[in-house]
């Protein structure tokens, strides 16, 4: 028997339900503590289904160690969209009355693995892996030293009249605070020390980007991508696209990964009027990155930039356009994926 195993993952608890494949019948419900005596405990229960998988809901959440644990055992786990999962629960006889708990949770997530086969899977040691661990090492880095350039533009306007006026950078921080030289007042002097104090924290930061850079650079690379042969994309946006996305193969059609990206616009269409608004639904971080990309070569005299300007002829809008290309950009991205991943399959055959 090929028996599923949902998991719904909690801080302090993990809640499972065994289902058989065949038939989508409950087998078993069980639930563990989140700890390692808990973790030892699921696994034992575990062996029980020798022909077993498991279906991890956000395993890039609170599920991320158990389906990385798993995984690294060289079990089959696959990654459930919470959403999915919700809406199985919802459309499900087994929640009846709109029922909502641990066991039923973890049983809707069993179920929506089932019905879907083109689910992500875990794999710890993928360069994927790498990369989205990397891009993401590298966004809270940006984000740490941009709130450091904002506390150092706050103590250099109360140390110099109207503040300093544009974009701020160690190097012109560090010309300004030279030339302040404060001689009364205990709390102007202590300004310009914690200032100073401020200064040093951007400029480590600004180290620890640099390498986290050449680190990326190396990991893409190594990787033999050509995601970098499509005009704005850079090292850095090229691994946060394959660090998001993962196992290309999972989306049949260049369509189903224009709305994992969200850069496929949703008809809402009345009666004989037929439109299609913006959606807000898909990875963002995926469509941000596609987003910075659309920018980049609507501004260029590339091929994307001429589209952008024919869209604009056509009596488009700037967002319009920019969309349209956007669009065009994910198709693009799609076919370089699954050819870098076609082409990693034949060499490893």
């Amino acid at each position: 028997m090929k028996v599923l195993i949902g998991v719904d993952p909690h801080k302090t608890s993990l809640a499972v339900a065994a289902i058989d494949e065949a038939t989508s019948e409950l087998l078993e419900r069980a639930s563990f503590p989140q700890d390692r005596t808990g973790l030892r405990a699921l696994e034992r229960w575990a062996k029980r289904f020798p022909q077993r998988r498991w279906a991890v809901e956000n395993a890039g959440g609170l599920g991320r160690h158990l389906a990385v644990r798993l995984a690294g055992s060289g079990e089959s786990v696959v990654d459930v969209p919470p959403k999915l999962s919700a809406q199985v629960r919802v459309l499900s006889s087994f929640a009846g009355n709109a029922r909502k708990n641990d066991g039923v949770d973890a049983l809707a997530t069993a179920m929506a693995a089932s019905r879907n086969e083109r689910l992500a899977a875990v794999d710890a040691e993928a360069a994927s892996e790498t990369m989205r661990l990397l891009s993401e090492r590298r966004e809270d880095l940006v984000a740490e030293r941009t709130r450091s350039l904002n506390r150092l533009h706050a103590l250099l306007r109360d140390l110099l009249p109207g503040g300093v006026a544009g974009k701020l950078s160690a190097e012109r921080a560090a010309r300004i605070l030279r030339g302040i030289r404060p001689k009364e007042g205990a709390s102007a002097r202590l300004r310009r020390q914690l200032a100073s104090e401020v200064l040093r924290d951007v400029r480590t930061l600004d180290r620890k980007i640099a390498d986290v850079d050449e680190r990326i650079e190396a990991e893409v690379q190594a990787s033999g991508t050509t995601l970098t042969q499509i005009f704005g994309i850079g090292p850095i946006l090229a691994a946060r696209i394959i660090g998001t996305v993962g196992d290309v193969m999972r989306f049949p059609t260049k369509a189903h990964f224009a709305s994992y990206s969200g850069t496929a616009p949703l008809e809402a269409s009345s009666g004989e009027v037929v439109r299609h608004r913006l959606s807000m639904a898909g990875n963002r971080h995926l469509n941000y990155a596609l987003h910075m990309v659309a920018v980049c070569q609507a501004r260029s005299d590339a091929r994307g930039g001429a589209y952008y300007r024919k869209k604009l002829a056509e009596g488009k809008s700037r967002k319009e356009a920019l969309r349209c290309l956007k669009r065009r950009v994910s198709d693009a991205v799609f076919r370089s994926l699954l050819e870098d991943s076609q082409a990693a399959s034949r060499g490893a055959a």
